[in-house]
């Protein structure tokens, strides 16, 4: 008896796969929020996995611990760093200490390559700027020197 597989499938070639339209999956919600359009429902979402790995980063680094409902120790905890040490000449290194722990823990697949900080001084007395600029890789996925700047402001 011959077996038949006439109708288990589609060939590659066909113009079926050919002209086949890919949707990409929503990977996460981007942030900060806005409204969605029909493709992503009814928030902004991220489909590229690089801009959705920046955006879980930039909320590492802008988290304190403490902020976080259910992982109080969540975060780089710059921001009490900040009103504290901002001129002080070890800031650097204790902010990329606090940088890389928070970092290993929560996103360990996250290459730091360099950091610099620089503090704001046309912010008035009372209130504290730091910018801070990272650059990473993420070799698994071949993202290579992708740049993160945050503002960090803390009154004090």
């Amino acid at each position: 008896m011959a077996l038949k597989f006439k109708s288990s499938g589609i060939k590659i070639d066909s113009p079926q796969i050919q002209n086949a339209k890919v949707e990409l999956t929503p990977l996460g919600i981007k942030t900060p929020m806005e409204l969605g359009s029909d493709r992503s429902g009814i928030f902004a979402m991220n489909f590229n996995i690089g801009d959705q790995i920046a955006d879980n980063f930039r909320n590492l680094l802008m988290t304190n611990s403490g902020d976080r409902l259910g992982r109080t120790d969540f975060g780089a905890n710059l921001r009490n760093l900040v009103s504290e040490l901002s001129n002080s000449p070890d800031f650097e290194s204790k902010a990329m200490a606090q940088i890389s722990e928070s970092v290993q823990k929560y996103m360990p697949f996250i290459d730091l390559e360099s950091f610099s900080a620089v503090p704001d001084q046309n912010v008035s007395a009372s209130l504290a700027k730091v910018d801070i600029r990272i650059v990473y890789n993420v070799q698994r996925l071949g993202i290579s020197k992708k740049q993160i700047i945050v503002s960090i402001y803390s009154i004090g």
